[in-house]
């Protein structure tokens, strides 16, 4: 909401108002030996590392003009990471420089940012189904910010950031803050859903629900690929190697998971 001098409110004290942003993303894969799935899965933990997940929240931080103050990291033995930021919303003086490591818990990878009255967190999650050959990989970007700073302004970077074929985007602002006559404010910009912050090109990729509740400031968008190509799902190799009936039939588990976790709910293929 742009507005001319003339007619911002003037606040009384610190903008109160928290404005969260939940990221959930998917990846799909078909691994159909356990040899696969160990590959697939220290694939994804070279991929999405400590490091790499600091450098991106690193990012969320600078685009949201969030300011870190402090980083604590962890790759975890045989998988995993953690990671924890400290942030603040504007410079602080007298930053410490120094780096130290901590565990903050037996999550199979996380990011952890702190930020002044606001936080930013990362978790990820990869899993294979006992028996149908599937393997998922998924991770959790939280972003709560208190003030003027919004998290929505690094949903595109973190949309690009990650190979995914599900997304699930929840938005909600919460609290009031008040002018100087003291009357509440309960959201301070116009929106009415998760999808005018997602560029043309990205949402021509995907197909997209919105689930909001207007009066309550709740918004909830979730995504599944629109083009199908199996070749992006199998690991390692192409589907010159698979007959016409396997294609077929990994086909249909790929497609199978990926409406049942758009849709979260399980399917019955009878």
């Amino acid at each position: 909401m742009k507005l001319t001098p003339e007619q911002r409110i003037e606040l009384h004290e610190f903008n109160n108002l928290t404005k969260s942003l939940s990221f959930n993303m998917y990846d799909i894969c078909y691994t159909k030996t356990k040899e696969e799935r160990e590959a697939y899965i220290a694939y994804i933990d070279e991929v999405y590392s400590a490091d790499r997940l600091t450098k991106i929240l690193e990012n969320v931080a600078d685009i949201i003009g969030a300011h870190v103050l402090n980083i604590a990291k962890q790759d975890y033995v045989p998988q995993g990471a953690s990671v924890t930021m400290l942030v603040s919303e504007g410079p602080v003086v007298e930053v410490p420089t120094e780096q130290f490591e901590e565990s903050p818990g037996p999550l199979p990878e996380a990011v952890v940012m702190g930020l002044d009255k606001s936080h930013i967190t990362v978790h990820t999650y990869p899993e294979y189904h006992p028996d149908e050959g599937i393997s998922t990989f998924r991770a959790d970007i939280d972003v709560a910010t208190c003030g003027e700073i919004s998290p929505l302004k690094a949903l595109n970077y973190m949309i690009q950031s990650f190979d995914t074929d599900i997304m699930t985007m929840d938005y909600r602002v919460r609290g009031f803050t008040r002018d100087k006559n003291g009357h509440k404010l309960f959201i301070d910009h116009e929106i009415n859903s998760i999808q005018n912050y997602i560029p043309e090109e990205v949402k021509s990729q995907f197909d997209m629900i919105d689930v909001n509740i207007y009066q309550e400031n709740i918004f909830h968008t979730k995504c599944k690929i629109r083009n199908f190509d199996i070749n992006n799902y199998l690991f390692g190799y192409k589907k010159d190697k698979l007959s016409k009936e396997e294609e077929k039939e990994i086909t249909d588990r790929l497609k199978l998971e990926m409406d049942e976790i758009y849709y979260g709910k399980n399917i019955n293929r009878d």
